[in-house]
């Protein structure tokens, strides 16, 4: 799923206020080693985090169903996970990376939900959308200045953006066959002969409504008019 989730911000990068620029987007870390080989202008987003949303966690399971709307399966919850990116912009000029980042921005704050049509694989098979918040408050535990020294450079302007991205939870559990007959009573007296003439059953909802719509079929049949 990261790597889906990669692919959709290189695109909304790409094609929002960028579009059309010749920009590069990287995912690599900003080291000082990666800074010297750069030779074109580029928006960088490092992944430096990755956390579960512990307050999103759901428990119990979730129906799946097949075309004839029948449970089949049945799978837990998907967990849902704060990916953290550094956004920053790499030229030769401050006010130039200055430009991108606001391009950049300009970008990424209106897209605060990304809908299921627009994700990739299987992260868009999930039918869920993703969240995105950009230069919020930063609530990990690491200060933007210790990933700098961490990454061995010095700190410059950025963008915190954070996805939050659902993951699927394994494995799906298979279900038991659909219910086609009720549960059926039958009286006995102390003697065991039977104290009713006739069980009595109780049919599920749609066996009952399939099998009353036959029998109003075979009655609408039986009363046709002739000439």
């Amino acid at each position: 799923m990261i790597h889906e989730v990669d692919e959709v911000l290189k695109t909304l990068l790409r094609d929002g206020a960028l579009a059309g620029s010749g920009i590069d987007i990287a995912l690599e870390a900003p080291t000082r080693d990666w800074a010297a080989r750069r030779n074109a202008p580029t928006i960088n987003a490092y992944l430096y985090d990755i956390r579960e949303d512990v307050a999103r966690r759901q428990r119990g399971h979730l129906p799946v169903v097949d075309e004839r709307d029948v449970v089949v399966k049945r799978r837990r919850p998907p967990r849902w996970f704060r990916l953290s990116y550094l956004v920053t912009a790499w030229t030769k000029q401050p006010q130039d990376e200055h430009r991108l980042l606001s391009a950049a921005l300009a970008t990424l704050m209106p897209r605060e939900l990304i809908p299921p049509a627009e994700l990739p694989g299987a992260l868009g098979a999930l039918g869920m959308s993703v969240q995105l918040s950009v230069a919020g408050t930063q609530t990990e535990t690491r200060s933007l200045a210790e990933i700098w020294s961490a990454l061995g450079g010095e700190l410059k302007p950025s963008l915190d953006l954070v996805v939050t991205a659902p993951f699927p939870a394994h494995p799906d559990y298979d279900a038991g066959p659909p219910v086609t007959e009720g549960a059926a009573i039958r009286v006995r007296r102390l003697d065991g002969t039977p104290a009713e003439p006739e069980e009595r059953a109780h049919r599920p909802h749609q066996v009952a409504a399939a099998r009353a719509a036959r029998e109003a079929a075979r009655g609408g049949r039986g009363t046709g008019s002739t000439t």
